[in-house]
């Protein structure tokens, strides 16, 4: 048996190199909160892939979280769709958030029809954003939607049930939104490590 050689060793003789991760484009795709973005190492929310949004329950700022985003969007006259939310999307809120409500949709469905509309919407390239709601979305469906995403190169978003952290996802993001405190804790991101430490989640911005 050879004897045993430090890691150090090995690198300070340069018989095996340490590996970096790629470089990830800057997003472009502010979240519209500066310590956020500053924590993404894409710099905001991914292009074409889908982010998950977990919850600990309904009424956690879950939808302001995305309204910076969603108003951008609209601004530039991108189509939002919301596919089967659980309650009926209350309009003066939207529009005080500064989205333009002719640029909105609202797709009602559930079960396995809202996840066919959310990936053919996805999928389709003609939406800036699509919000959805699986309850029950294994990792297959879960990879149909990043796919999709990545397809129609469109910012997906799905909110879960925090207890869905415990199970592996493809999405390229995963982050919590905690109340008490009001914070936000990157689970997974796509091109680096997940901040260790939670981040305030301010909607005063």
């Amino acid at each position: 048996m050879g004897s045993v050689v430090s890691l150090s060793t090995l690198l300070d003789e340069r018989r095996i190199w340490r590996g970096q991760p790629a470089a990830v484009p800057a997003a472009g795709q502010s979240t519209g909160f500066a310590e956020l973005d500053m924590a993404l190492p894409s710099g905001g929310w991914p292009e074409a892939a889908l982010s998950e949004i977990l919850i600990q329950a309904e009424g956690t700022s879950e939808l302001q979280l995305l309204w910076p985003t969603l108003k951008r969007l609209s601004a530039a006259g991108e189509r939002v769709v919301l596919i089967g939310p659980p309650h009926t999307p209350f309009a003066p809120a939207w529009q005080a958030a500064g989205i333009s409500l002719g640029c909105l949709s609202v797709i009602q469905a559930s079960g396995s029809d809202a996840l066919w509309a959310a990936e053919q919407c996805l999928r389709s390239g003609a939406c800036g954003a699509v919000l959805c709601w699986p309850q029950r979305a294994n990792d297959r469906v879960l990879r149909r939607l990043q796919v999709a995403a990545e397809t129609g190169q469109t910012l997906g978003f799905a909110y879960r049930p925090i207890e869905e952290a415990i199970n592996p996802s493809p999405a390229a993001l995963r982050l919590t939104i905690e109340s008490q405190p009001r914070q936000l804790r990157v689970l997974k991101c796509r091109g680096g490590l997940a901040p260790a430490n939670p981040i305030p989640f301010n909607l005063r911005h």
